[in-house]
């Protein structure tokens, strides 16, 4: 009675287990999570001061890994 009440519950968790994996897999291939809308508000309200920052950053970033890469 309780090894078919288990297997019957194990069964059943991975099929559930399954489609709400399949429904995840199905929403991100479709774009549902996508927020392309999010992404150009941003740069629409940067003043010019933070995305010059952002560059100056960025750039820094870029010649560490280079000066990284001549070091190794």
């Amino acid at each position: 009675m309780i090894d078919g009440t288990l297997l019957m519950m194990l069964v059943v968790a991975l099929v559930v287990s399954f489609a709400i994996l399949g429904v995840f897999i199905w929403g991100a291939k479709g774009g549902q999570f996508d927020d392309g809308e999010k992404m150009m508000g941003g740069l629409l309200f940067d003043s010019t001061e933070d995305l010059n920052d952002a560059r100056k950053k960025e750039q820094k970033k870029m010649n560490a890994k280079k000066e990284q890469k001549k070091v190794s």
